[in-house]
């Protein structure tokens, strides 16, 4: 990430992971603090960060490489704090419950979008990415060059105000009436 911004290159990131392990071994490693020192560092990099999630995209390890000025998501994936099996197991002790506890994480692609978490979402060819590999990667590529085309006309400061506002909106509740 450092290098991208000392040679001024912008910074893609590619999400398909179910997540940092929870366990006793991934706290003896650290992993929490990889996850919040990547937060921090990509939060205030002076490049246009372009983040696409292409498959599964759970927990910390999502999060650690996720922040970006725009966030692409293949129409086809997920995207969430957890995975609905382990939310299921939490909630209802019960990973039987998963289908119950997705519906609730709201983690497609569409769900997203209207919650303003992701920013686009990335058609795919009929069945899904994996059956037309090529076509997937070529409106990928467009996307990405479309976004980053506009990113870079940004001066820094507005890129990285903008990047700023962009993630401190989540979250925010709305009361209605």
């Amino acid at each position: 990430m450092r290098l991208c911004e000392k040679f001024k290159l912008p910074l893609l990131t590619f999400i398909d992971t179910a997540g940092a392990y929870p366990g006793i071994e991934g706290e003896e490693r650290s992993v929490a603090e990889a996850i919040a020192r990547n937060l921090f560092e990509m939060s205030r990099l002076e490049v246009p960060i372009i983040v696409v999630v292409i498959g599964e995209g759970g927990s910390g390890g999502a999060l650690g490489i996720g922040v970006g000025d725009r966030v692409l998501m293949l129409e086809n994936a997920y995207y969430s704090v957890i995975s609905p099996e382990g939310c299921a197991a939490i909630l209802w002790r019960d990973r039987g419950k998963a289908e119950q506890a997705a519906a609730a994480l709201k983690g497609t692609a569409r769900e997203l979008l209207e919650l303003k978490v992701i920013d686009e979402i990335v058609k795919e060819p009929l069945g899904g990415a994996h059956r037309d590999p090529a076509a997937a990667a070529a409106t990928l590529k467009e996307c990405v060059k479309r976004n980053l085309a506009e990113l870079q006309k940004l001066k820094t400061d507005a890129l990285l105000e903008g990047r700023y506002q962009k993630f401190r909106a989540m979250g925010v509740w709305e009361n209605v009436a």
